[in-house]
């Protein structure tokens, strides 16, 4: 039994009334309360529910009346996500709140993202959605820990399939309200970006000699979702510093691939002022999907396939003069310390020597165009390396520790 814990369930009681209903017995029915929250337009709900639609208007600093009246459906709803944003955290900073489920199609999926990005990292969250994992929603509107399940055949109605995807979805949010440990932060944490090991390696070394000099060390596969996850943890202020040595995603996004972790890719930690130590790990690549044929712009390209879901072409010369570009032009805004890796000798174990995207030639243009763009106060460190050998570990070791005497960085914490 689930006795205690308080579940809030987000949407529109004038579309899914139903569908909301049994989600909220099948939370009840394993001992947990549930507060019903509508976020409807269309008019008052025929029950009585926890937190109803003139409140979560009245929160975003109108009546329900006005907001219909926009004769908007975007707008509308989007003034009903301020409210339910705010009620939300209301109920959270009480304690009257231990997880978020919530449901809907692109209109209540567009409200609920709203509200499960605002919560804090380890809140339990899950949205009910017609478009799970679809390519509609932008990485950028995903909260690091949300959970997603396909409402299949559930548009309109019960059905079977609806009650059982409905039904999972409650005790997905329960299991995961009773097993969830609570973010400790006995360390100050550290966050490393890169790829696996197969292609980026310098983490296996990279990870332990943080963790003896007293930091927690977090460590993102930036395939798409993990770099968005880091630039949303780094944005909340979870890390002191930030190794971001994999820039596949900046070159992805430039390029127009789906393996994107969004627009505002290496901005966060600049913005924040938070000090980052780059390199531009595997970021002569153009990251596809493996499944589907190779676009014709890319049938003469050197390409690898990873595995049956991502596969890789190597950029131009001209595609490589623009990530560089582009990674200094966002490293120039950045508001705290910067420093700058740049290996000479490659950037990923793909272009190793014998290895199919060896290119030393392309490679030399690639690191001319970073040396041209890349300013003060940037730190410019040029190694004659390649990215995976050990030597890369301890350059950047070597400027995290004296920017940790400057007092740049704070001194890790020794358990």
């Amino acid at each position: 039994m689930k006795a205690g814990l308080q579940i809030l369930l987000v949407g529109t009681v004038d579309t899914k009334a139903d569908e909301l209903l049994f989600m909220k017995r099948c939370i009840e029915a394993e001992g947990a309360s549930a507060t019903l929250m509508d976020v409807g337009v269309l008019g008052a709900a025929s029950f009585p529910v926890g937190i109803c639609n003139r409140e979560v208007a009245q929160a975003a600093g109108t009546t329900i009346e006005k907001i219909a009246a926009l004769g908007d459906e975007n707008l509308a709803m989007t003034k009903m996500a301020e409210g339910a944003v705010r009620l939300t955290l209301e109920r959270y900073r009480r304690g009257q709140v231990h997880g978020l489920l919530a449901l809907g199609g692109t209109m209540g999926t567009d409200l609920a993202l709203d509200v499960t990005a605002a919560l804090p990292l380890g809140m339990p969250k899950f949205i009910v959605t017609t478009v799970a994992y679809s390519h509609l929603i932008p990485p950028e509107r995903l909260a690091p820990d949300l959970m997603m399940i396909l409402w299949a055949g559930g548009l309109y109605g019960l059905n079977s399939i609806c009650r059982s995807i409905l039904s999972q979805a409650a005790g997905a949010v329960l299991g995961a309200c009773s097993t969830v440990v609570p973010v400790q932060r006995q360390r100050p944490r550290v966050a490393i970006s890169s790829l696996g090991k197969s292609c980026l390696s310098y983490m296996v070394r990279l990870t332990p000699a943080l963790e003896q000099r007293g930091y927690e060390p977090v460590v993102f596969h930036c395939t798409g979702m993990g770099g968005r996850s880091m630039e949303a943890l780094i944005e909340q202020g979870e890390f002191v510093a930030v190794f971001d040595f994999a820039q596949a995603e900046v070159s992805n996004h430039l390029h127009g691939s789906v393996v994107s972790a969004g627009a505002s890719r290496l901005e966060a930690a600049g913005r924040r002022g938070i000090p980052q130590l780059v390199a531009p790990g595997a970021s002569d690549m153009i990251d596809v999907q493996s499944w589907k044929p190779l676009q014709p712009a890319y049938a003469d390209r050197t390409y690898h396939a990873h595995n049956r879901l991502i596969g890789s072409v190597n950029s131009t010369p001209e595609e490589r003069c623009a990530i560089a570009r582009e990674i200094a032009a966002k490293l120039s805004r950045a508001t705290g310390p910067v420093a700058f890796f740049l290996p000479v000798r490659g950037i990923h174990a793909w272009d190793q020597e014998g290895q199919p995207m060896h290119d030393p030639r392309v490679h030399a243009e690639y690191v001319a165009e970073f040396r041209r763009h890349l300013r003060a106060p940037i730190e410019l460190h040029e190694l004659d390396l390649h990215i995976n050998d050990d030597a890369f570990v301890d350059a950047a070791l070597e400027v995290f520790d004296r920017w940790v005497v400057e007092g740049r960085i704070p001194a890790g914490v020794n358990l």
